[in-house]
């Protein structure tokens, strides 16, 4: 696979078994030969190649039915300049600022997405964040998705970053989320322990996945319920797999209530 100038367009493919076990970076360079190695690298590490639509390492070893996403950018990368994004701030010091991120509003810039981002007002807010997560992602130690509504912290230097993203990695942050689904859960509290991998039928999607998932683990609380109808429940994610909330909660027959997915 050649490619001759880079253009913001995503090639998508499955690794097959003659592949498996190759280093994510070693296996792209001989798949996009106009490409060095080091720039390969860069991409990776920035987000453009992600696998099983996740951020990955070059040193990542390929295991068969992987999912290669690969977006070459524009030659000239988009520079982020400050634009006024809404969304309210929680909380804030020197350190680290705390805010509320509105639903339907990206976190970072990323491929479709190169403005109207959080860190596009974060800039205008802040004027300068930690450039520890790169030129595309400063400050931003970890996500919510687009259509989810809740608080992120985000460091302003390089020390909090640092501080921050080793308290993420140890599992000693708690992420609680608060659902609204459709039906009327029975249990007043449960957990759901089902893996989860892409669907191999809807490759853009998530599904449980009993032989090839990853281990994802949900526990969950009601809250309340309403007109016979819905529930709304409280939701910790003790895993962090792609869309596991939502995976989970509709294998139970409870689906997110306006979730598109």
């Amino acid at each position: 696979m050649e490619v001759k100038q880079e253009g913001d367009r995503t090639t998508s493919f499955p690794v097959r078994e003659t592949d498996r076990a190759q280093r994510l970076d070693a296996f792209l360079a001989g798949q996009f030969k106009d490409l060095t190695r080091s720039r390969i690298q860069e991409l990776i590490k920035t987000g453009w190649i992600r696998v099983n639509d996740r951020l990955s390492k070059p040193g990542y070893r390929l295991k068969t039915g992987d999912v290669l996403e690969v977006t070459l950018p524009p030659l000239q990368s988009p520079r982020l300049e400050p634009e006024p994004v809404a969304f309210e701030v929680i909380y804030e010091d020197p350190w680290l600022i705390v805010v509320n991120k509105p639903p339907g509003v990206v976190v970072h810039p990323a491929p479709g997405h190169f403005t109207g981002t959080l860190v596009h007002g974060l800039l205008r807010h802040c004027k300068d964040l930690s450039g520890i997560g790169g030129v595309m992602r400063p400050g931003i130690v970890h996500r919510l998705d687009k259509d989810t509504s809740g608080l992120m912290v985000v460091a302003k230097n390089d020390a909090a970053h640092a501080f921050l993203s080793a308290q993420f990695k140890a599992g000693a942050v708690t992420k609680r989320y608060l659902a609204l689904v459709h039906g009327i859960v029975k249990a007043k509290s449960g957990e759901i322990d089902l893996p989860i991998g892409r669907d191999p039928v809807r490759r853009k999607e998530m599904s449980i996945q009993p032989s090839k998932g990853r281990a994802a683990r949900t526990l969950w609380e009601k809250k309340e319920e309403w007109a016979g109808l819905f529930s709304l429940l409280s939701v910790s994610p003790k895993t962090g797999r792609t869309h596991q909330i939502r995976v989970h909660l509709s294998h139970e027959g409870h689906p997110i209530v306006g979730d598109p997915v």
